[in-house]
């Protein structure tokens, strides 16, 4: 039987922190990372090339611990460390199930990661690696939204997959508001006018600036990363 074809042949997806805690107040859920694992290899089998970049929330988050009074770069820096330990955690997961895979961090340190390189992330990407760029641009003031995508425009994604916790872009929060519309389709600036929740401006204002696409969707329903790669209607999509 043949497979079906893929909509995309190199994707960057973009994992939250919170995706590999499951039901755990913090930390990380093995069998959680286990489950997106298993669809990231999967979506591989399809012929498509993966890069990731995962955020640190679960472990440390930077703007919050500012408002504590520590310093907001320095709490910046503990949440990209927090970004590694994560990626180490996906990445050892992830060869668990039969595929290679590099983990490559905008802060140096060698011995666990390889240092982000442009021209290396894209030689592991065309050898079918699955890449994980760790410790976000490497710079303080700057989320995981922003680095996702500036990787992505590096590698030549075609498309960022933005994994969430709820069934695409929504007018206002659908946990707090059950009334709240689900939107399928929007543009970048609609999204910026609109201050939608979907990345923050400056990743937005990256995307639309360099038409690249954006599918939300919801993570926790098994198999939508297949079916987000097959172009299959899941969740909402930022085009221009």
């Amino acid at each position: 039987m043949t497979a079906p074809a893929a909509a995309y042949r190199r994707i960057l997806l973009k994992l939250s922190g919170e995706a590999l805690m499951g039901e755990q107040p913090f930390g990380i859920d093995a069998a959680v990372t286990a489950q997106i694992a298993r669809e990231i290899v999967d979506v591989q089998a399809l012929g498509v090339q993966v890069a990731v970049v995962i955020g640190g929330g679960n472990i440390f988050r930077g703007l919050s611990a500012s408002t504590s009074g520590l310093d907001r770069a320095t709490g910046d820096y503990m949440g990209m460390l927090g970004t590694v330990i994560n990626a180490l955690a996906l990445s050892d997961s992830i060869e668990r199930q039969g595929a290679e895979t590099r983990v490559l961090t905008a802060i140096e340190m060698r011995q666990v990661a390889e240092p982000f390189i442009r021209r290396r992330a894209l030689r592991h990407l065309d050898k079918g690696r699955v890449v994980v760029f760790a410790a976000g641009t490497g710079n303080p003031y700057f989320t995981t939204d922003t680095a996702a995508a500036l990787r992505a425009m590096e590698i030549r994604a075609e498309v960022i997959l933005k994994a969430t916790k709820v069934d695409g872009i929504f007018t206002a929060d659908p946990h707090r508001e059950p009334d709240a519309e689900r939107l399928e389709n929007v543009s970048h600036l609609q999204v910026l006018e609109r201050q939608l929740k979907v990345m923050d401006a400056t990743a937005i204002s990256l995307c639309m600036d360099n038409q690249l696409p954006i599918v939300v969707f919801n993570l926790r329903t098994p198999g939508n990363i297949r079916r987000a790669v097959l172009g299959e209607p899941v969740g909402s999509v930022v085009s221009t």
